[in-house]
């Protein structure tokens, strides 16, 4: 296989697993681009290579950027922009997990906690079968998201622990 052709294989693949954790096929295309890409990329650069327009480039740079997954690279003397992501894959998937659990799961356990404001002297069988479901559903998210949250700490401590080793 030769190289364009293992390129194009790649940011296809790349923006149709982006579905998967919840961000549209061009916005994981931009993506994959940026993280195979030696050097930072400008908007144009960016366009070409996809075959997207601008608007389509600069509304999934923005959202990359909102998640976190690229940044922005000032050159000093150009007025461009340039982009780059991450390259540290363990990094990136850390900033997926910590944004999809921003993006989904604190906003449904706010819901669920609003749904256990249910009138206490409400009774009957489907409210009791409501309590249970809510109860249920409650606990599989909290252990979920006290699962992530302990990832994600444990990454932050080994980063703190490297560090630490390097200054002594």
């Amino acid at each position: 296989m030769k190289f364009d052709e293992a390129k194009q294989k790649f940011i296809q693949g790349w923006g149709s697993l982006g579905s998967n954790w919840g961000i549209n096929r061009t916005m994981a295309q931009v993506h994959a681009l940026l993280l195979i890409s030696p050097v930072s990329l400008t908007t144009e650069e960016i366009m070409e290579e996809l075959q997207i327009s601008r608007g389509n480039a600069n509304m999934n740079l923005r959202e990359l950027i909102t998640w976190g997954l690229i940044r922005k690279d000032l050159k000093p003397g150009n007025r461009k922009e340039f982009f780059y992501a991450e390259k540290d894959m363990w990094k990136a998937a850390m900033q997926i997990i910590k944004e999809r659990r921003k993006r989904e799961l604190e906003p449904l356990m706010q819901v669920l906690g609003e749904l256990k404001n249910l009138d206490k002297e409400e009774k009957g069988e489907g409210v009791r079968e409501f309590r249970k479901t809510i109860d249920n559903i409650e606990d599989v998210i909290a252990k979920a998201d006290s699962a992530l949250d302990k990832l994600s700490r444990a990454q932050d401590n080994w980063l703190l622990g490297g560090m630490m080793k390097l200054l002594k």
